[in-house]
């Protein structure tokens, strides 16, 4: 089979990035196998990272509380390094499987015994803000990153924890998220969207990607404004996020998103979506 990596439509290629380091649907979250693999392929792959108690992060979605995600309970920032790696991460079931919770360090650890392709892209998704982050807790990030950084970005809601982090690993891009801006009404107002775009570019002026909800992308095309486009005119590079099936349902949307040029799409499924579409 084809290695899932991207899509070509009318000469347009865009990467499909792994979400939470996913290549299938059925595959569960966060295995260091996964995320080697696709590295090694020179895909674009994302994980999510949460603070813990010593002032480390570990690569988890939820930080408020862990049991959807594994065998633990109460929220990330209570437990310690030894604590969260005894933890075994949950299937799509909810059932235990064989892999242990990783710290930011072991999956950084794993990418230097293995060196990823160069052209892959690790995305560090930082779920909590600014708040969350002291100066150890971004020394340590830095420390963690460095050796790998050339391979790394980092994104995020808050843009001044984006700084922060990017700032204590040189070489590390950064991506800034801004789709709650937008709320159901706004994102078919031209105008309200020329001023997210505007805000955007004003609060995260570094950020070498842009994440938006992939409706933002569609609705905005539909009520005649090139999102993607402008994005373009000041250098930045758009992640639709997230399709989350390859199916007859979301074909439609991801033919959209590839007709308005993203530079990536984040699905759960991007071995379905190179099925889906017969592409390379």
């Amino acid at each position: 089979m084809i290695d899932p990596i991207a899509l070509t439509r009318n000469g347009h290629r865009a990467v499909l990035k792994w979400h939470r380091g996913r290549r299938r649907a059925s595959d569960p979250v966060f295995t260091g196998q996964r995320i080697l693999e696709g590295m090694a392929l020179g895909a674009s792959v994302e994980v999510d990272l949460v603070v813990h108690a010593e002032h480390g992060m570990a690569v988890l979605h939820d930080h408020l509380s862990i049991e959807r995600e594994t065998t633990g309970h109460g929220p990330a920032r209570a437990l310690t390094a030894a604590q969260l790696r005894a933890l075994q991460l949950r299937g799509n079931d909810g059932t235990p499987i064989a892999d242990h919770v990783m710290l930011l360090e072991d999956l950084c650890d794993l990418l230097v015994q293995t060196p990823p392709h160069p052209d892959a892209l690790l995305q560090l998704d930082y779920k909590e803000d600014r708040k969350a982050l002291d100066p150890e807790t971004v020394a340590k990030f830095g420390r963690s990153v460095s050796p790998v950084a050339r391979n790394m970005i980092v994104s995020g809601g808050d843009a001044e924890a984006i700084r922060m982090l990017t700032d204590a690993a040189p070489g590390l891009l950064s991506g800034y998220d801004p789709s709650d801006d937008l709320d159901k009404t706004s994102v078919r107002d031209v105008a309200r969207l020329r001023r997210f775009v505007d805000e955007a570019l004003a609060t995260a002026p570094d950020a070498d990607f842009i994440y938006l909800y992939w409706q933002i992308v569609t609705i905005a095309a539909e009520v005649g404004f090139d999102i993607v486009g402008a994005f373009h005119a000041a250098g930045k590079r758009i992640d639709a996020w997230t399709i989350k099936a390859a199916d007859a349902g979301t074909k439609p949307a991801v033919e959209q998103l590839l007709d308005c040029k993203v530079d990536q799409i984040t699905t759960d499924d991007p071995e379905g979506l190179v099925a889906l579409f017969g592409d390379s």
